[in-house]
C-alpha cells in the first residue's frame, strides 16, 4: 500500500473517532450539512499541521458565538448555527496566522456563489469521511 493512503486512512479514522465522540446521542445528529463535516474536518487537519494552537481557535469561536448574541442574533433575527460560527472562527484564525488571506476568501466565496447549484453533478464525488451511523 502507498504511504500517502496510508497517512490518509489513519487521518480519516481519527476524524471519524472524533466524530463519533461528539455529542448527539438520542437521534440527535451532529452535522446537519455535509459542509458541516467537512468545516469540522477542515479545522482538526489544519490544527494537526501546525497552522494554529487549539486554545486560539477556541476563542475566536467564542468571539463569534458572543458577536451573534451581541447583534441581536439569540433573538431568532439570524438563525442559529453552530458550523457558521466554527467556519467563521476557523477562517478568522487562519487569516491572522497569515495563512489565509481575506482577499482569497472573498475571491473563493465569489466563485463559489457564482457557480450554478448543479455544476458537476454529472460527475462522481466521494465524501472526504464516511461515518457509520451504528456507532
Amino acid at each position: 500500500m502507498r504511504q500517502d493512503a496510508t497517512e490518509l486512512g489513519d487521518a480519516r479514522r481519527r476524524v471519524e473517532q472524533l466524530v463519533c465522540d461528539l455529542p448527539g446521542g438520542s437521534g440527535e445528529r451532529s452535522f446537519e450539512q455535509p459542509w458541516e463535516l467537512r468545516a469540522f474536518a477542515m479545522a482538526v487537519a489544519a490544527y494537526h499541521s501546525g497552522q494554529y494552537e487549539w486554545s486560539e481557535f477556541q476563542l475566536s469561536l467564542i468571539d463569534s458565538i458572543k458577536k451573534w448574541e451581541t447583534d441581536g442574533g439569540s433573538d431568532g433575527s439570524e438563525p442559529w448555527s453552530y458550523y457558521e460560527h466554527w467556519l467563521t472562527a476557523l477562517e478568522t484564525v487562519l487569516a491572522g496566522n497569515g495563512a489565509l488571506s481575506d482577499a482569497v476568501v472573498d475571491e473563493r466565496t465569489k466563485a463559489v456563489l457564482a457557480t450554478p447549484r448543479n455544476a458537476g453533478h454529472h460527475e462522481a464525488h466521494r465524501e472526504p469521511v464516511a461515518v457509520d451511523p451504528a456507532r
